[in-house]
């Protein structure tokens, strides 16, 4: 399991009105187990992207980074990960504003 050890969060700026509602962009910093496939010596980020509409709001998308290289790396984390990004992001959505 991951352990979200800090934060960044912002709006995502659509200057041509194009997409309903709003995107935020969160970068978490991630501690894994050493025992996990997904674990890196050069430490983990995820980047996700979280959507606010008036009739629905969650999780449209992540991605998986190792930190001090900025390498892309193509993992899925497991759903209770996903569930537990997402919770993140929807509990600290007022600090992106």
């Amino acid at each position: 399991m991951l352990t979200i050890t800090s934060f960044s969060a912002q709006l995502i700026k659509d200057p041509f009105g194009i997409l309903p509602g709003y995107r935020y962009e969160f970068l978490l910093d991630i501690a894994v187990p050493e025992d996990d496939e997904l674990y890196s010596e050069q430490g983990l980020y995820i980047r996700a992207i979280y959507r606010v509409e008036p009739e629905r709001a969650g999780l449209m998308k992540y991605e998986i980074f190792e930190r001090d290289t900025q390498k892309y790396l193509e993992y899925d984390l497991e759903d209770d990960e996903v569930a537990a990004v997402e919770a993140f992001c929807k509990e600290h959505l007022a600090e992106a504003e």
